[in-house]
């Protein structure tokens, strides 16, 4: 059974012009792991997981989650999902001990185990020191591990995380990256990271889900997104255009690819030996040969449809 489920999920928001669409017969199964949910702003993916939550409804189509329609079964799913809003909506005048601590209440366990539980999260994120002071005195970064803290106090069998290093400087968004990691081996529990940020996903996730304009794109492992692409970086110090035109005139397909750099299709045979005499009988320095490698956000861009290399050097 898929962790999520979703059959011709769409969610069309009412307005002038027939409205905004949101999600468009959105159809995809995602199994368990930390799988990320990319699109840029406006993709779909927080009304996604607002239908997953069971806290939207779709306009058609069916999603399930845990093997529970979110229909109607809402509650059922929230008490076994775990999730971190996007935007900031902490109380300023709580600590961070009993915030999480009344949310784990809330989520069904007795008042002490609450606190335990509490207190093991709060150490996992990073702020168990910090735990009694006023979340109003909290840094951005210490803001976001408290939502992470109250989206794991109740022992979640899926974590829901909604943009998680939102407003974070480089090293917030390392150490959360990490911390969603560790949350996703360590414990176990499955993790759904919704992100705009390309990077964050090839550093955490297993698995990647592609969204744009509320259509799927692609989901497939990360290993299938970022594999070889049949072509070769060529690197030389100087006189690129002149090492792609011998390429071509050797038969090889191969364009220019900035000064530097010549790309080199590898589909008929591999040009190891062409690249060498090219670059000698001219005289150029090699400074790499290697292959190429798809990038995640190639599946964004509209002049990328095919592996290799297309045309011809100038």
């Amino acid at each position: 059974m898929p962790l999520i489920s979703t059959q011709n999920l769409t969610k069309r928001y009412p307005g002038p012009g027939g409205g905004v669409l949101a999600l468009d017969a959105l159809s995809v199964e995602i199994e368990p792991g930390i799988v990320g949910l990319v699109g840029a702003n406006g993709a779909g993916k927080s009304t996604l997981l607002r239908i997953l939550l069971g806290l939207l409804a779709p306009t058609s189509g069916r999603a399930s989650v845990l093997g529970l329609d979110t229909a109607a079964n809402g509650g059922r799913i929230r008490e076994r999902v775990g999730y971190m809003p996007e935007h900031d909506v902490l109380p300023s005048d709580l600590t961070a001990t009993d915030l999480v601590a009344h949310l784990a209440e809330m989520s069904g366990l007795p008042r002490i185990a609450a606190r335990e539980r509490t207190a093991d999260v709060l150490r996992h994120v990073g702020l168990f020191e910090e735990r009694y002071r006023p979340i109003g005195g909290y840094s951005t970064g210490m803001r976001q591990r408290v939502k992470l803290a109250q989206a794991l106090v109740h022992d979640p069998r899926l974590l829901l995380l909604d943009e998680p290093t939102n407003g974070l400087d480089p090293a917030g968004r390392d150490e959360m990256l990490d911390l969603v990691r560790r949350t996703g081996t360590e414990f176990g529990i499955a993790v759904l990271v919704c992100s705009h940020l390309l990077g964050e996903i090839e550093r955490v996730c297993d698995h990647v889900v592609a969204i744009d304009g509320g259509r799927l794109l692609r989901s497939a492992s990360l290993a299938s997104f970022t594999g070889r692409t049949g072509t070769l970086i060529v690197e030389v110090d100087e006189g690129a255009a002149d090492l792609a035109a011998d390429l071509v005139a050797a038969g090889f397909p191969a364009r220019v690819d900035g000064p530097r750099r010549v790309l080199v299709g590898t589909h008929a045979e591999l040009p190891y030996d062409a690249i060498r005499d090219a670059a000698a009988s001219r005289g150029l320095a090699l400074i790499r040969v290697e292959p190429a490698r798809h990038r995640v956000e190639d599946l964004f861009r509209d002049d990328v449809h095919e592996e290799g290399v297309r045309g011809t050097a100038a």
